[in-house]
């Protein structure tokens, strides 16, 4: 389980496909992996990955820390876009006792988004996404979405997708602020809203 607030970026250093699994190797300094055992859980652009190998550098200043990435996730997600020096949003698995800051966010990434648009303003970015239509009707005006890992809360909608609102912080932190039109995003949606809205056509359903 993750809250959607981004600790920091990291860097692709090796890509490795074998026998339909891809050994993704990412970059980051040392104070992100302290106490990390193997087994656990960390969202790379928001995908729940699992530790196979963590290697300290030079003077343990900066880690590079392994995972497997199967098929399934590859067909879901963008991280078989990533490239050598990519930067990927990370984030540890919460702890008993971490502020949530954003929200419940569980790392199983619905789908992929497109960048339609991109709007740079003096004191914020506004960008609008593409959606698949079946999963539209989980993105709600001033709901809560993920996007590469980011807690986001929902702007416009329309028949294509969504708009989001970033401000500075959000657009340095993560690496959405270096996204260009065209890209692909990955997407959580909320899982509360998508349980809601099941839920209710599921009864609505059995009703007709």
């Amino acid at each position: 389980m993750f809250t959607g607030i981004v600790q920091t970026q990291a860097t692709v250093v090796s890509k490795t496909q074998t026998d339909g699994v891809l050994r993704l190797v990412i970059s980051v300094s040392d104070e992100y992996v302290k106490h990390l055992d193997l087994g656990a859980s960390i969202a790379i652009n928001g995908c729940c990955l699992t530790v196979v190998q963590v290697e300290l550098g030079n003077h343990d200043v900066v880690a590079q820390v392994h995972f497997d990435v199967i098929d399934e996730t590859l067909k879901l997600t963008n991280l078989g876009l990533l490239e050598l020096g990519s930067l990927v949003n990370f984030e540890r698995s919460v702890t008993f006792g971490t502020e949530l800051g954003g929200h419940i966010v569980s790392g199983h990434i619905h789908c992929t988004s497109n960048i339609s648009q991109i709007v740079k303003l003096e004191n914020n970015c506004k960008i609008q996404l593409s959606l698949p239509k079946e999963w539209q009707k989980y993105v709600l005006y001033k709901g809560f979405v993920s996007i590469n890992g980011a807690s986001l809360t929902v702007g416009e909608v329309d028949e294509q997708g969504f708009w989001l609102h970033l401000i500075p912080e959000t657009l340095a932190i993560t690496n959405i602020g270096a996204a260009q039109v065209g890209d692909k995003l990955n997407i959580e949606v909320d899982q509360q809203t998508y349980t809601i809205v099941n839920t209710v056509e599921n009864y609505l359903r059995h009703q007709s």
